[in-house]
């Protein structure tokens, strides 16, 4: 069936399926989502293999993820306490495979840890870069900030402060849509790959953007994108288990 024709599963704020083993844990902390949107066109050439761009409502979208990530553990024994702890930011786009399922595609991963990042781009083929980070809160206000080390282009950064707002009662389509991903696409050896994962509902927050100074997406090979994000949000975080990578692409039930 051609991708084109492949209708995504739906959007749903819990994991849609049963994972299996789980290969990795971590907890994902003091999330701030910023979202553009894009032409699905422009998008496409940048996806893997075997995927396409996902849309709502006819456009899809470039995030901008800065966080913290915490405790990385293999399989289920306890996360690891320094270098599982650090903070990331990623340049994501938004994808569906020939399975029907919806999925991220990350541009670039950067984190402030050395043997994190080169496990990420030797093990799982991610682009992970080795960047000097921070990440702070003061009152309802929180700061990141990124500047690459390694790879290229070194001093690719990233500035980004947001208000916290009200809790969301209840996420728009468009919110759930941004968030509730269950799953990487990306490709090993030629293969697409997709890496599963699972975690409780997103405690979504609205956030003011105060500061957005960045060179990462246009480093990722991304568009400029023009104007203020269409969506900024905040989260306090989740705990997520990662599953092992599915070489497959069979057409779900």
């Amino acid at each position: 069936m051609p991708l084109t024709d492949v209708i995504p599963e739906p959007i749903t704020a819990d994991a849609p399926r049963e994972m299996g083993a789980t290969l990795l844990t971590q907890s994902w902390l003091d999330l701030a989502f910023l979202h553009w949107a894009a032409d699905p066109e422009v998008v496409a050439p940048l996806l893997p293999s075997g995927t396409r761009p996902d849309t709502l409502n006819g456009a899809t979208y470039v995030g901008l993820i800065a966080f913290r990530m915490h405790r990385v553990g293999w399989f289920r024994l306890p996360g690891i306490p320094y270098l599982g702890s650090f903070p990331e930011t990623n340049v994501r786009l938004y994808s569906v495979d020939a399975a029907g399922r919806r999925g991220v595609v990350f541009r670039t991963l950067e984190a402030s840890r050395l043997i994190p990042a080169t496990v990420g781009r030797g093990a799982f083929r991610l682009p992970y870069a080795w960047s000097e980070m921070d990440l702070r809160r003061e009152g309802d206000t929180v700061t990141y900030t990124s500047r690459r080390r390694w790879p290229g282009p070194r001093g690719a950064h990233s500035s980004i402060a947001i208000r916290v707002g009200a809790r969301l009662q209840q996420p728009t389509e468009l919110e759930e849509f941004l968030t509730a991903r269950w799953g990487v696409h990306n490709a090993f050896l030629g293969r697409p790959v997709y890496l599963p994962n699972v975690h409780p509902r997103w405690p979504l927050h609205q956030a003011e953007l105060l500061r957005c100074e960045e060179s990462l997406l246009t480093s990722a090979g991304v568009p400029s994108p023009i104007g203020e994000p269409v969506s900024v949000l905040y989260s306090p975080g989740v705990p997520v288990r990662l599953g092992r990578p599915d070489y497959g692409m069979t057409r779900l039930n």
